[in-house]
């Protein structure tokens, strides 16, 4: 992506936003709406909004209908508003990228919860390491000693 479209990008989402909180007076739009990104096509006549909202399922569903039905108000505010030669056709979606992640992240706690403190190979590594430092003409290659590997459980 050219550092052009990038700065486009930012540029429209800072004003949608601003237009969100200071112009628009629909019921569906009072909750915490938060417009995460913006992506331009090339050639600029395109844009795709993502944008986050607080709430259930149906609220979110509301705040998207809303804000769909305000494009063309959107629209013509950023024709006043952003110098540009073409001002994009604007499509809205909620932004699942924090919800996805959130849900990553559950994942990753409950795995790391269920996963004893210390690693089963850490008592061999550190008598293997022990053992070195006592003969340093060992070399970790040459150690003899019982090594045990537990089974990877599934």
């Amino acid at each position: 992506m050219s550092r052009r479209i990038e700065r486009v990008n930012e540029l429209l989402r800072q004003e949608i936003s601003s237009l969100l909180t200071l112009q628009l007076k629909d019921p569906r739009l009072d909750h915490v709406i938060t417009i995460t990104r913006v992506v331009t096509t090339g050639d600029l006549r395109n844009a795709r909004v993502f944008l986050s909202a607080m709430g259930d399922g149906e609220t979110k569903q509301n705040v998207l209908t809303g804000i769909r039905s305000a494009a063309t108000f959107i629209r013509r505010e950023l024709r006043s508003r952003v110098n540009l030669r073409y001002i994009p056709f604007l499509s809205f979606d909620l932004d699942t990228g924090p919800q996805e992640a959130d849900h990553i992240l559950s994942i990753m706690d409950g795995i790391r919860n269920e996963q004893p403190s210390r690693s089963p190979l850490t008592p061999s590594i550190t008598k293997l390491r022990h053992t070195a430092a006592l003969d340093p003409s060992a070399s970790q290659d040459s150690y003899t000693g019982p090594l045990s590997f537990p089974k990877p459980s599934v």
